[in-house]
């Protein structure tokens, strides 16, 4: 009875571990194109989730008064995706005259040129007691932009 409890309790972690275990057995269900198809769930699907249970918590008033901050939304989008790669890249180029491998370089570039994850964003906006509407909206409106028009190509050619 006392492992059935724990169990129950440490529900989240036991299906990590099995997922683990399974991905392990039999890698080819999680690949592109498999059946699983992550190139379309954890792509569009997974990210739709987060965005839907997270507006779920958020009051109608809230998230239109959000929606008017155009200065807020405007300042949010030029500091991740323009302000912030343009100074990774500056401070690869002092990188560069070091003995740093150049792909470590390169993959410190690609992610400089990447919006916060979904989930980061929003989380820690709500943990700090912050504007978690604009967050929402802004990580939601933020991957749109890179994932639809791809301005990370911008970037990674400098």
């Amino acid at each position: 009875m006392r492992l059935l409890e724990r169990m129950r309790k440490e529900w989240f972690m036991i299906g990590i571990v099995l997922a683990i275990a399974g991905a392990k057995l039999e890698p080819s269900i999680g690949v592109n194109g498999g059946p699983l198809k992550p190139e379309i769930t954890v792509s569009y699907i997974a990210v739709a989730t987060i965005f839907f249970n997270s507006g779920l918590s958020l009051k109608t008033e809230e998230l239109t008064s959000a929606l008017v901050h155009i200065k807020l939304h405007l300042f949010i989008q030029i500091f991740t995706l323009a302000f912030f790669p343009a100074t990774i890249w500056l401070f690869l180029q002092l990188l560069s005259i070091t003995p740093i491998n150049e792909w470590l370089l390169k993959g410190l570039q690609t992610v400089g040129c990447m919006p916060p994850p979904v989930s980061s964003a929003v989380i820690l906006t709500k943990a700090v007691g912050g504007n978690e509407a604009a967050a929402i909206f802004n990580s939601a409106f933020g991957s749109f932009l890179v994932s639809k028009h791809d301005l990370t190509h911008l970037f990674l050619l400098l």
